[in-house]
């Protein structure tokens, strides 16, 4: 199952793309996706559910109070980067769309109101290229893992922070013990 995270101010737009999403087949070629969806009027709110839940898809309204899509995208892209990234607009603005390019690298910018079947078919490649690049990841993992270029501990830990950013770190005490939080200073 695939989980996609919907943030817009607009309660009514959060609803219809919901209900759109959560009952129209996604399909791309002959694969179909079934999808999970988490939808929040707050950015913030948003963003702080990263940190506990895997998305592969992030679609975002551009213009937000908290924080405009680009902001809230480009936060994603740092707890997530693996996860496909979508602006939402009713504002066909050149200078957004240029730096949600160039910014967040965003898959797609789709216009409000949108069309339904476009919406689904974009949703669909999004999350087709995203199982081809990780499965392409994958592969090239396999491939230095034969070749000796990266130990299959190397290639684990890397799978590992993909997952969990800053997992595989840890803080070490001056007396040997591990360190939980990095703020914390122990008294001499």
């Amino acid at each position: 199952m695939k989980h996609i995270l919907i943030v817009d101010d607009e309660a009514g737009i959060l609803n219809a793309l919901q209900r759109l999403l959560r009952s129209a087949p996604c399909t791309y070629g002959n694969r179909s996706f079934p999808l999970a969806v988490s939808a929040f009027l707050s950015p913030r709110q948003a963003l702080d559910s990263t940190a506990s839940e895997t998305y592969d898809l992030v679609i975002s309204d551009y213009r937000m109070p908290e924080m405009d899509g680009v902001e809230f995208l480009k936060a994603v892209k740092q707890i997530q980067p693996d996860a496909a990234r979508f602006i939402l607009s009713g504002y066909a603005d050149l200078n957004a769309l240029t730096r949600a390019v160039n910014e967040v690298g965003i898959e797609r910018f789709l216009g409000k109101p949108w069309n339904d079947y476009e919406l689904l078919s974009a949703v669909g490649q999004a999350l087709a290229h995203q199982e081809l690049v990780l499965e392409n990841r994958q592969l090239a993992n396999l491939m230095r893992a034969d070749l000796g270029d990266a130990t299959p501990e190397q290639i684990e830990r890397q799978r590992l922070e993909a997952m969990e950013p800053g997992i595989t770190e840890v803080n070490w005490g001056p007396d040997g013990s591990v360190i939980l939080d990095p703020e914390f200073r122990q008294k001499d």
